[in-house]
């Protein structure tokens, strides 16, 4: 089947929408100060759950403020590996991170023993400097 004309400029003005409607779908570039404004500096405490027998844990609660203030400013769980992390306002700052969980050592059986359960804490001070990355390890103990 041949293109005639008018199939030949039908097909040519539908090409021609398409491309201006996805033109005008396009988002929009942001200048350089907008994009300074979208992506606020930040800082990451990051770090991971250790038990008594030196293995990581989950569920650990934990909880991170400034070391001048009482009430946790973030609060999040352990995840399956023991790890954690917070983003936190860029700047120089002193945080007090905190874990506490309560622990059933496993028995011979591999069950949890809940009469031996104990509760188990630690806390680390953190002293963030601008944008950087912190990497801490909580060694939870009784």
């Amino acid at each position: 089947m041949a293109i005639t004309k008018p199939r030949w400029k039908l097909c040519a003005a539908v090409c021609i929408a398409v491309f201006a409607l996805s033109a005008s779908l396009q988002p929009v570039a942001l200048t350089s100060s907008e994009k300074q404004k979208a992506a606020k500096p930040y800082a990451l405490i990051f770090g991971t759950a250790f038990g008594p027998d030196d293995r990581p844990l989950y569920g650990v609660k934990i909880t991170i403020h400034l070391i001048d203030k009482k009430r946790p400013s973030w609060e999040l769980m352990s995840d399956h590996r023991g790890e954690f992390a917070q983003r936190v306002p860029a700047g120089t700052r002193d945080y007090l991170v905190q874990g506490e969980i309560t622990y059933a050592p496993a028995g011979p059986d591999g069950q949890p023993q809940k009469s031996k359960a104990k509760r188990l804490k630690a806390e680390k001070k953190v002293h963030v400097d601008n944008e950087e990355r912190l990497d801490i390890g909580l060694h939870l103990t009784e």
